[in-house]
């Protein structure tokens, strides 16, 4: 994927200058040239490798059926009629982040730098706002789920789960608007361009990027180690969800860096740093794009624990009908 722009010489027309063999001999005989290359080379624009440029269309368009295509089996797997509650008490919050997976594997393509066809500034708005918040809802889905346990799918608190699913969403929503109102689709396709007068989005993005994505996960696992040094309070409860952030972390960090990089708060003084720091970027945003793809197999692999260790625990008519007590009842 993605296509190094080397560095471009000068225009060949405007430096093709033709001198007969005497003029430049004299002109060697008189003058002493004296060129630093390495001033010249100091001086000329630092470009990148484009790791997803519009060669990278096909990355995108897989990753997207990939993650409608799991995210919809998941989906059916846990909204069919014949579910049993007792075996998994957590299906409000699977079914959660199973639908912003897929959301987010929906709006996948329309973002995608090689698709020039998208004009529609509402469309792409519409993208970007699903794609953040998406990603944000399903961040605090998981933190919640750790921190609560049980307590949250128990039924312990009346309409605990609807309330706390309705407020999760709504935040993850109003997170998304700072990036949703940068997008842009002057260039042909669609972007995000954070001009001067966009600033405090931009910071507002950045901050909930390098919130949710990094200082979360960060958060969960030293709360752990704390309360598993202690002894005194099982939460929060690690499970198999906790991966989910593996495919976001990067993107955090990235994000944090490149905001300060832009603000000059950060100085790379070589060309290199910048060329690593825009590979890291592009790696950051597919590693999460690829979240979409890996969460069903974490949702049904969290599903696959949660009913081995629940049906031993179960009623037998619950786990699987006898037959002996099938026709002992005909009888």
């Amino acid at each position: 994927m993605g296509n190094c722009l080397q560095q471009q010489a000068a225009d060949e027309a405007s430096t093709d200058l033709i001198f007969k063999d005497d003029i430049w001999d004299d002109f060697n005989e008189s003058y002493e040239l004296n060129y630093n290359y390495s001033d010249m080379d100091a001086a000329a624009p630092c470009r990148s490798c484009g790791l997803l440029d519009a060669s990278s269309l096909p990355f995108f368009i897989v990753a997207s059926a990939l993650g409608i295509l799991a995210g919809g089996v998941v989906l059916f797997a846990l909204l069919r009629p014949l579910f049993h509650w007792q075996v998994c008490p957590d299906r409000p919050v699977l079914v959660q982040l199973a639908v912003g997976s897929t959301l987010f594997s929906v709006v996948v393509p329309i973002l995608a730098p090689g698709l020039n066809s998208v004009q529609s500034a509402a469309l792409c708005h519409l993208a970007h706002l699903v794609w953040y918040s998406s990603a944000l809802a399903q961040a605090l889905l998981i933190g919640c789920h750790a921190c609560l346990g049980p307590k949250l799918c128990a039924g312990r608190v009346p309409h605990l789960t609807l309330r706390l699913s309705v407020g999760l969403w709504a935040v993850a929503v109003l997170l998304g608007l700072p990036v949703t109102l940068a997008s842009d689709t002057s260039r042909g396709f669609c972007s995000l361009s954070f001009s001067k007068g966009y600033q405090s989005l931009q910071i507002l993005h950045v901050l909930a990027c390098f919130a949710f994505f990094t200082v979360l996960p960060l958060g969960l696992l030293g709360a752990k180690a704390l309360t598993k040094t202690l002894g005194r309070w099982p939460c929060p409860w690690v499970n198999v969800l906790w991966a989910w952030f593996v495919f976001w972390w990067p993107h955090g960090v990235t994000q944090g860096l490149d905001f300060l990089v832009r603000s000059k708060t950060l100085v790379l003084s070589t060309c290199l740093a910048q060329q690593a720091l825009d590979l890291l970027q592009h790696l950051a945003e597919a590693l999460a794009i690829l979240h979409c793809v890996a969460t069903p197999l974490l949702l049904a692999l969290f599903y696959h624990q949660a009913a081995r260790t629940a049906l031993p625990s179960l009623p037998l008519p619950v786990r699987q009908p006898s037959p002996l007590h099938t026709q002992g009842g005909k009888s």
